[in-house]
């Protein structure tokens, strides 16, 4: 495509200058701290800049340094994160820390190649924290510069594909200027954010219309290319209410499973349909049993909550449970280790991370048929 550079650069810092966001991480005249930056560019990651505002706020007064972060215990880092989603996230931004304080003596790095080679930390990521908070000349890519990138150029194709997504790196770096480049980034994320909307493109108001070859062709409905969603699937899951003296036991999901490093309910899938056969189910009590390594029995329903995760489309069964005690290591016929586990005081549960359907179950329920 044929752009003036120059003129494309000029409106789109013209544009930013009366339109920028007013949101918390960003430097507001002073000094930008990349700390700040990093947390929201790692919260902002598949969340809406709207949930992200009060989340951002919270942590950074929690945790207002690197080093705070990396001394803190994971379960209050994870604690505070709770409710936002993709929790690999946090753990991943954790160790992070923890490195940034053995490596680089607390001091988040300027080098590329250092910002890569932590954990969570991958090119858009390290783009936007080298330019925004350094002023390095580094593109961005992330969803909305996707989408508007994408109708600068026609791009009918996927622009996940591997041809498709080098020409949008390409274009974005090619864009750049020499210097302001945070702004120019923070500018295009904003455009796309509010001018170059996935359902109703406010084409009229946009400051490079004029070099849109979608407007021009009036592709605006067409292009970015859009998958078909995938079909959830039906589950139907079981969790636990299990008390003993005075306290309830506690899971944790281990890495590389959904929810990993927060703690839940002991869960598990069941492929009954009718009640009576869920509280009789031996596959539902052989699952439990090897995430907890204790025999456990659902006995009475307490209630049901339905939600999505991923490609599921879940009914949660939440029951009054009984626990029979540990397994023998004969029973353990996958030979697979438990969950780590905890039994808790109503007042633990309150500083213990949950995942968003145990804190739901927890503030939904009367306190009085939990204790």
């Amino acid at each position: 495509m044929d752009i003036n550079y120059t003129i494309f650069r000029r409106r789109i810092f013209a544009w930013y200058a009366k339109h920028s966001r007013l949101l918390p991480w960003r430097n507001n005249g002073t000094t930008i701290d990349p700390y700040r930056v990093w947390v929201s560019e790692i919260m902002l990651q598949q969340t809406t800049t709207k949930t992200v505002e009060g989340y951002f706020d919270r942590f950074v007064k929690r945790f207002p340094t690197i080093a705070e972060l990396a001394a803190a215990p994971i379960d209050e880092v994870n604690r505070l994160w709770e409710g936002l989603g993709y929790y690999r996230r946090c753990i991943q931004m954790h160790r992070a820390a923890q490195e940034i304080v053995t490596r680089f003596g607390g001091v988040f790095p300027n080098c590329r190649d250092d910002v890569l080679s932590l954990p969570g930390i991958g090119r858009y990521t390290a783009g936007a924290i080298l330019s925004i908070a350094f002023d390095q000349r580094q593109p961005i890519l992330e969803a909305n510069t996707i989408r508007l990138h994408a109708r600068l150029l026609a791009l009918r194709a996927d622009p996940t594909q591997n041809a498709a997504n080098a020409l949008l790196w390409n274009f974005a770096e090619e864009i750049l200027p020499q210097k302001n480049t945070g702004r120019f980034n923070q500018a295009l994320m904003d455009i796309g954010n509010l001018i170059c909307t996935c359902q109703e493109p406010q084409c009229l108001h946009c400051p490079v219309v004029q070099f849109c070859e979608t407007a021009k062709l009036g592709l605006q409905w067409e292009i970015p290319y859009q998958k078909n969603k995938e079909k959830k699937e039906d589950r139907t899951e079981v969790a636990l209410l299990v008390r003993k003296q005075g306290k309830i036991l506690l899971v944790r999901y281990p890495e590389g499973v959904r929810w990993a490093g927060l703690w839940d309910f002991p869960r598990a899938e069941t492929n009954a349909e009718q009640l009576n056969h869920i509280t009789s189910d031996p596959k539902l009590r052989e699952r439990l049993a090897l995430i907890t390594g204790r025999r456990l029995e659902p006995e009475i329903l307490i209630e049901t909550i339905k939600h999505s995760v991923t490609r599921f489309r879940i009914t949660l069964l939440f029951f009054k449970g009984i626990d029979h005690g540990k397994i023998s290591p004969s029973e353990n016929t996958e030979n697979t280790k438990p969950y780590e586990f905890r039994w808790v005081t109503p007042s633990e549960l309150q500083h213990i991370p949950l995942n968003s359907t145990g804190r739901k179950l927890v503030q939904n329920i009367n306190q009085e048929t939990i204790w």
